[in-house]
């Protein structure tokens, strides 16, 4: 299928202001977009851009005082299937994962292993390892968590989240992500598209969506505590230990959204 994909960022800058963009879709997609997702600047200002320590796609630049809209739009091939699922038992032992995984079984800013350990492992302990104790895990923050997009906190941690009970995608991610590495499953915080393809209607207002993958037998699998279920259509955009590594756009001063839209929709 094909899906057209963007979003539109609206700022009110009281001052010049160095900015960070993390908007384009993540290197693992590039071949299937039908033209590059090129990041406009509006007013244009001079841009430059690298990668980061997880290989994400940064764009910098420093905005002028005013209204400042960021925006970038493209189209991209998917295969119209849900997430995969990995295999049933899966024994990843600590000791044999690669080097670079290592990062993502640590406590970071949002995933505090250390305050919720006790707590995993009282409920997860006599789960069986692999898939079927990650989703004992996906479905506990599903049903702890209550979404509710008006008690969205961007300081919120997965142990605030946990005692509080409320949160959005970013919340659920978090509490899920933490309980994992608690448990010794690697886990990481992804970002980006997730539109209502194969879903029934009404639609709820576009937005970007937070899931996490997890390392089982030797490979990342997706898994959505929010939604709970594999989904159609879903497009990375960037990924880390926690939503502090992959702020959508990062302002280095004051700043006023003013609008914001996502749109992910199928066209073919």
């Amino acid at each position: 299928m094909r899906i057209r994909l963007g979003c539109r960022f609206r700022f009110d800058l009281p001052q010049p202001t160095p900015m960070i963009a993390l908007l384009n879709v993540h290197f693992s997609r590039v071949s299937d977009l039908e033209h590059p997702d090129h990041l406009v600047v509006s007013p244009s200002v001079p841009v430059s851009a690298y990668r980061d320590g997880f290989g994400n796609w940064c764009t910098r630049f420093t905005a002028q005082p005013g209204e400042l809209v960021l925006s970038t739009e493209t189209v991209i091939a998917d295969r119209g299937m849900p997430d995969a699922a990995p295999p049933e038992i899966c024994n990843d032992r600590v000791e044999t994962l690669p080097d670079d995984v290592i990062v993502f079984l640590i406590g970071s800013r949002y995933c505090e292993t250390d305050m919720l350990s006790d707590t995993a492992w009282g409920l997860f302990e006599k789960t069986r390892p692999g898939r079927e104790r990650v989703q004992a895990i996906c479905d506990y923050v599903h049903g702890h968590i209550r979404f509710d997009y008006l008690a969205a906190r961007a300081s919120r941690s997965a142990a605030q989240a946990h005692a509080e009970g409320v949160g959005v995608c970013r919340d659920y991610a978090h509490l899920a992500i933490a309980f994992c590495r608690c448990m010794n499953i690697p886990a990481r915080y992804c970002t980006g598209y997730l539109g209502d393809i194969g879903m029934p209607p009404p639609y709820p207002p576009g937005d970007f969506a937070a899931w996490m993958e997890v390392w089982l037998d030797g490979s990342w699998w997706t898994f959505d505590p929010r939604n709970n279920m594999p989904r159609i259509g879903r497009v990375l955009v960037a990924r880390g230990r926690d939503a502090a590594d992959v702020p959508l756009v990062h302002s280095f001063g004051a700043n006023t959204l003013t609008g914001f839209d996502v749109w992910c929709d199928q066209i073919g």
